[in-house]
C-alpha cells in the first residue's frame, strides 16, 4: 500500500437489501479528505480485486476517500442479483458510505458494471446524498455489440458525470462514447490514453509517463473544484 499520506482502512458491513441480507465494505479515509467516493466493482471481480484497490490507494493519496462494497452475488457466490436488488445495493452503499463518513461530500460509482449501475439507479431517483457520479470505463455495450442503448437512462440523470475511459476500451468506442458524454452538459469525458477497459496500458506507446491510476486520482480531484 502506498505511503504518501496517512489514512485507515475500516472493515464494516451494512444491509444490502431485506431477501440478500448484509455485504461486505471497506472504508480507506485519508486525513483531511473532502470527498468521499462510493466504489463499486466490476461484474466479475469483487471489492478487493486489485483494479478497484489500485482506484482506492491512489484516491487515497490523492486526499479523496473511498467506500468499497461487495454486490451480494459476489459476497455469496453464484449468479448476478436481479435488477432491482443491484438498484437497492447501490443505494444501499450510498446510505451506508454517508452514515460511515457523515462530513464528506459523497460521490457514487464504480468500475464498469457498478459505475453503469450506479447511474442506473440514480436514473430511477437521486441517490441519497451523491452530488455526483464517477464512470470508471463505462461499459457502453458489450464486447464486439456496439450500440448506446445502454445510455438511454442517463437523461434521467440530474448529477454532474465523469467518465473516465481508456482509449482502447472495447466496451466503449470512442466514436459512440464521445457523443454520449458531448449531449450531456454535466458530463465530462477524460480519455485515458492507451487503456483498456480494466486500464491496462501500451507502455511503448502511452506518450504520458504518468502512472494510469495517478492520472484517474489527479482528474477527479481537478472535476471535484468544478462541481463543488
Amino acid at each position: 500500500m502506498s505511503s504518501q499520506v496517512s489514512y485507515e482502512e475500516t472493515e464494516g458491513r451494512f444491509l444490502a437489501h431485506p431477501d440478500k441480507g448484509e455485504v461486505s465494505s471497506l472504508l480507506l479515509q485519508p486525513e483531511g479528505a473532502d470527498w468521499l467516493v462510493v466504489l463499486g466493482h466490476g461484474a466479475s471481480t469483487n471489492m478487493r480485486h486489485r483494479n478497484l484497490q489500485a482506484i482506492a490507494e491512489n484516491l487515497a493519496d490523492a486526499g479523496i476517500a473511498t467506500f468499497r462494497y461487495n454486490h451480494p452475488y459476489m459476497e455469496r457466490g453464484g449468479g448476478r442479483d436481479a435488477r432491482t436488488i443491484t438498484l437497492a445495493t447501490v443505494r444501499a452503499a450510498c446510505v451506508a458510505a454517508h452514515n460511515a463518513a457523515p462530513t464528506l461530500n459523497l460521490l457514487a460509482g464504480g468500475h464498469s458494471f457498478s459505475g453503469r449501475m450506479t447511474s442506473n439507479a440514480a436514473a430511477e431517483a437521486p441517490l441519497p446524498n451523491v452530488q455526483g457520479i464517477v464512470f470508471f470505463s463505462f461499459p457502453l455495450h458489450p464486447a464486439g455489440k456496439p450500440g448506446i442503448e445502454r445510455a438511454d437512462h442517463l437523461d434521467e440523470v440530474t448529477v454532474p458525470m465523469l467518465f473516465l475511459s481508456g482509449t482502447r476500451d472495447d466496451l466503449g468506442h470512442l466514436d459512440l462514447l464521445e457523443p454520449v458524454v458531448e449531449k450531456h452538459p454535466k458530463a465530462t469525458l477524460h480519455l485515458i490514453e492507451t487503456a483498456d477497459h480494466g486500464f491496462k496500458i501500451l507502455k511503448r506507446t502511452r506518450k504520458s509517463d504518468e502512472d494510469v491510476y495517478a492520472e484517474l486520482a489527479r482528474v477527479l480531484v481537478q472535476w471535484t473544484t468544478q462541481i463543488s
